[in-house]
């Protein structure tokens, strides 16, 4: 008998230790599973009342039971409390707070008890597998894995990468690229979530990140970092842009990711389902890097605007079609790549499109500063684009332009102040008519001009712009503020501006609510 049970002992550690190998968890989750189910069992023998303890001994599998109470003043639980007087003759020298534990017999597992016991059991691990699964792929975002399908649901592949499974959703599969049962499949971690039915693993086959892995795979001089990739866009399935650049001037970086006769850009169009591949030389210079990026198209020259990030790029009559790209491929992924708004045109485009800026602002100048056209044309050719420019540039600015005195430059600033001082007159008076508040006015970089835009836009109140975009600011399509030189990042600000209110009416009923628990507390 004694040989039976000590048998029933040791196959409990096998058991746990086959367990854990088995879903790759720690031997000890499974044991304190094992010990929660017993305790389970026990309490439906001895109580649900009392606190019951259950140990199993690592080394040789022994089980054993404890009723625990905790010594106390005064008794109000007398299946989990002790009274000082009644834990003395259990304890010599028990005080108050000493958790005594008093060993019970064995309990034999009835049916009901062994199932209560095997669902603990079972959920117990099953978490435990889950937390395994989460904490080992969650270090993982960022890498490629492989894997074999194991089926295809709606379009989305759910995929086995050994310990757990993995999904690659429609969006996130390379076009027109079909899979099934068993094929072996790579893809790129971009996302772990912890979710109610265990760790979502999503992986990806469009990511530019997943092109930019599988180089440094192909290409040994990127995985030692000799190489350093600086940009990737991608139209997956079709084409794609790669820009990297060297840290050692003796390395050509295109050259290496292109590989001996092509093999090293060939392995990865080939995972990529035959996707096109541009590899371009990084610049720090951005219309070096642009014109490179729009290869194979010829540039003629590029006129930038660096406050806006744009850039036009002016191109040949012949070569326009292939600088766009078909369906304007080619120069998104340029602009996706350098991260500038690139415009294309033609030279003649180019040339029409800086004649009429030229009439416009010299149209300005001989308005709004009373000068015949000759003069204006020279402030416009001397680079001068709006009255503020004007009004309050250096002196010094005007100097290298024939003819202008100290005399002229003065009587030009001041009619160009005196314009300026008109037209805020005239764009407060507008925004009052259009009932534009006070609030939109006193927000920081606000012009008179953009309030009466805004105005005309049916904008008026610090809800009407908080509920607003950036995009619908200033998108070149139909942004309010599109022509007012405004960017992302001031559009941005505007908008928070307008919203701050809103967190300050949060603030306030905060604050009211903590001041009435205080005076509930002080009543009381």
């Amino acid at each position: 008998m004694t040989t039976a049970v000590s048998a029933n002992r040791i196959e409990l550690l096998q058991i746990a230790d086959a367990v854990a190998r088995e879903k790759s968890i720690d031997k000890e989750l499974v044991l304190e599973a094992l010990e929660e189910a017993i305790q389970k069992a026990a309490r439906s023998r001895y109580g649900a009342e009392n606190e019951i303890k259950a140990h199993i001994e690592r080394k040789t599998g022994d089980i054993k039971l404890y009723r625990v109470m905790e010594v106390v003043e005064n008794v109000e639980n007398h299946a989990t409390e002790l009274s000082v007087a009644d834990a003395v003759k259990l304890k010599e020298g028990a005080v108050i707070g000493d958790v005594l534990a008093d060993e019970l017999p064995p309990i034999d597992f009835g049916r009901v008890a062994a199932q209560t016991a095997k669902q603990v059991i079972v959920q117990k691990v099953r978490d435990a597998e889950r937390q395994r699964q989460y904490d080992e792929y969650e270090k993982r975002v960022g890498e490629i894995v492989n894997g074999v399908v194991k089926r295809v649901e709606y379009g989305n592949v759910i995929v086995d990468v050994g310990q757990a499974e993995a999904v690659i959703r429609r969006d996130q599969m390379i076009p027109r690229e079909h899979m099934r049962n068993g094929d072996r499949i790579r893809a790129y971690i971009f996302e772990v979530r912890r979710e109610q039915r265990g760790p979502q693993i999503f992986l990806s086959r469009s990511h530019p990140d997943f092109m930019a892995k599988l180089f440094a795979q192909e290409v040994p001089e990127i995985y030692d970092g000799v190489i350093e990739i600086m940009g990737v866009a991608r139209d997956p399935g079709s084409r794609a842009k790669i820009a990297v650049r060297s840290a050692d001037g003796s390395i050509d970086p295109v050259g290496a990711c292109v590989g001996m006769r092509g093999s090293r850009v060939q392995a990865v169009v080939n995972e990529l389902a035959g996707e096109k591949i541009d590899i371009i030389q990084w610049s720090p210079d951005p219309a070096t890097f642009i014109i490179s990026a729009l290869a194979p198209a010829d540039v003629a020259k590029v006129v930038m605007d660096e406050d806006r990030k744009r850039i036009d790029v002016v191109v040949p009559e012949d070569q326009l079609s292939l600088a766009i790209g078909r369906r304007g491929q080619n120069v998104r992924l340029a602009s996706q790549l350098s991260e500038w708004q690139v415009d294309i045109m033609t030279e003649a485009a180019e040339s029409e499109k800086r004649q009429a800026e030229y009439k416009a602002r010299t149209e300005i100048f001989v308005d709004q500063l009373d000068v015949d056209e000759t003069l204006a044309l020279l402030l416009v050719a001397e680079g001068f684009r709006n009255m503020e420019e004007v009004a309050y540039v250096a002196p010094e600015e005007f100097a290298g332009i024939e003819g202008f005195d100290e005399g002229l430059v003065e009587e030009l600033q001041n009619r160009a102040r005196e314009s300026l001082e008109r037209q805020a007159v005239e764009s407060e008076k507008a925004r009052l008519e259009l009932g534009v508040s006070d609030d939109i006015a006193a927000i920081e970089g606000m012009t008179p001009a953009m309030m009466v835009t805004l105005g005309e836009a049916g904008v008026k109140t610090l809800d009407d712009l908080g509920d607003l975009s950036a995009d619908e600011l200033i998108s070149r399509e139909d942004g309010i503020l599109r022509g007012t030189g405004l960017d992302e990042d001031q559009a941005n600000a505007f908008i928070m501006a307008a919203r701050a209110h809103w967190f300050d009416d949060e603030e306030d009923a905060s604050e009211e609510a903590e001041a009435e628990v205080a005076e509930d507390g002080d009543a009381k």
